[in-house]
């Protein structure tokens, strides 16, 4: 097969959305560290939101990105917690996956701690091919040819060889 045609995870990202600024999120950063291993940054407003009293520039959330190989080692952690199902309308139309976990505490080795409580974690990977990096690159910037994107169907398939998932309707 082509080097150029094989898929990839490109990343991973742990999101907690927490709501509001103040000890809940420092809270769900700590979860994440623990979980992921890596320092989260924080998630900010980029929109008002008078009935939740929400404004610009508040921190409502925090997220981690995971690339190479701690992506796909995370990834092998957290689809025996769905217990390798995913369902079909988890897949978009570009081939990325999103799902969620209810509890940090499915993970191995996590113990609940009353101090932090219960979080729920939102989980999103992004499939690549080779030579994506003239989307993002600065000079010569170009969008990727339509046949080598990747689909819907192609996700699914890559997802259900290379992970032994279920994918489930």
């Amino acid at each position: 097969m082509n080097a150029m045609r094989q898929i990839k995870v490109d990343k991973v990202t742990v999101n907690i959305g927490v709501g509001e600024a103040g000890e809940r999120l420092v809270k769900a950063q700590k979860v994440l560290e623990m979980v992921t291993g890596q320092k989260s940054v924080q998630t900010i407003s980029r929109s008002v939101n008078r009935d939740l009293g929400i404004r610009v520039g508040m921190p409502l959330g925090c997220k981690v990105t995971l690339r190479g190989d701690s992506a796909v080692d995370f990834l092998q952690k957290a689809l025996p917690i769905r217990e390798r199902r995913i369902h079909e309308y988890s897949f978009d139309k570009e081939g990325n996956m999103s799902f969620g976990i209810s509890d940090y505490t499915d993970f191995d080795g996590m113990k609940y701690d009353p101090e932090i409580g219960i979080f729920g974690m939102d989980i999103s990977v992004v499939l690549r091919r080779a030579g994506n990096r003239i989307t993002q690159r600065a000079l010569l910037k170009r969008k990727t040819p339509k046949g080598h994107r990747i689909g819907r169907d192609e996700a699914i398939q890559y997802m259900t060889e290379n992970y032994d998932i279920e994918v489930v309707e």
